[in-house]
């Protein structure tokens, strides 16, 4: 009697243990944040939130967090978790550097620098796009200067050597490395599936030309306390003690997801284009966000309050509840998570 090979029976056992894909659908978001000017709610930020326990349970929930979203650059710290358990030998900033969305200073064009020069490749062989760096004042330093845009410059350029780094090392083409069907992004695939533990539901393209898997933003969660609880030296213990350790190569100088792991002893935090945050504590507790229209201003005071609401003290989180809104250039107002969010107000 034939039999598959032991490997490929693994695979199926691990597939069968997955939840389905989430669903694609409208999400049934709900208010997370109102624009509060003069004592008058001016606006409101709709999204979605979960709060997991040390436990892995859901102890609060807002909006939809089952359907099917993009978890954006949020995800990268799972994309860099799959690179190491594929072979990649880095540690410290460099591997902070992996699952960055940086901000173009220097020290991030360095260590890109040098993730290509580990793996004997140049920039040439990026296949993310060029861009201008991230941070408004650096980028304004480059346009005075006359410099133009460049791949190494881009955001996610540290993950782009490092998937070349990856290909590399195991002998896999590097034309190609970002079509969907390639080893590498075959392998990344499975670990996103293995972390959230559910089925990917959609692929698409990022905004820097990778792949971009569509989970739920629960499964988000649940990879980011996988990563956090993992034994030391394993590759999930191995980004999330880089990132930590070196939170200014995952993001950089003044950048508020640096200043929330800075802020937090044992925090891990990434954020995500068009509003999405996730944070980790080291015994499980996790929050994930998404606002609904993509607004930066509300997604740190709301991923502030989801973290207080696990357990934060509120004293550590004093610097993230959003930017006052002017008016004639003077205090005038706020972004506020709604009261559900606040575990002082639920508990009176």
């Amino acid at each position: 009697m034939n039999r598959a090979p032991a490997h490929e029976t693994q695979a199926v056992m691990f597939r069968s243990s997955l939840a389905d894909a989430p669903l694609v659908r409208e999400p049934l978001h709900a208010p997370v944040a109102h624009l509060i000017r003069g004592g008058v709610i001016e606006g409101i930020h709709y999204g979605s939130v979960v709060v997991l326990g040390a436990d892995g349970e859901v102890q609060f929930q807002l909006g939809d967090i089952e359907a099917a979203f993009y978890p954006r650059s949020a995800l990268k710290p799972v994309q860099a978790v799959a690179m190491v358990r594929a072979g990649l030998p880095l540690d410290g900033d460099l591997l902070s550097l992996t699952a960055a969305s940086h901000s173009g200073e220097e020290r991030h064009l360095a260590g890109t620098r040098r993730i290509l020069e580990l793996a004997e490749l140049t920039e040439d062989d990026l296949r993310n796009v060029m861009d201008m760096p991230f941070d408004p004042v650096v980028r304004d330093d480059w346009v005075r200067e006359g410099r133009m845009p460049s791949r190494l410059a881009q955001n996610c350029s540290g993950k782009h050597a490092a998937m070349l780094y990856t290909c590399k090392l195991n002998g896999w083409s590097l034309d190609d490395y970002l079509d969907p069907g390639h080893p590498l992004q075959q392998a990344i695939a499975e670990i996103v599936e293995d972390l959230t533990g559910q089925r990917i539901a959609q692929v698409t393209v990022d905004g820097c030309g990778a792949p971009l898997f569509s989970v739920s933003l629960h499964g988000l969660a649940r990879a980011a306390a996988r990563i956090t609880t993992a034994a030391p030296g394993i590759p999930e213990a191995r980004v999330a003690d880089a990132m930590r350790e070196h939170a200014e190569m995952a993001s950089g100088s003044g950048r508020d997801v640096a200043a929330l792991m800075r802020a937090v002893p044992g925090l891990l935090a990434k954020d995500g284009f068009e509003g999405v945050q996730v944070a980790a504590l080291p015994d499980g507790r996790a929050v994930a966000v998404k606002i609904a229209d993509g607004a930066n201003r509300a997604r740190v005071p709301v991923a502030a309050a989801a973290l207080a609401r696990v357990g934060v003290d509120p004293v550590l989180l004093t610097e993230f509840g959003g930017e006052a809104l002017l008016g004639g250039g003077r205090p005038v107002g706020s972004i506020r998570p709604v009261r559900a969010l606040d575990p002082v107000a639920v508990s009176v």
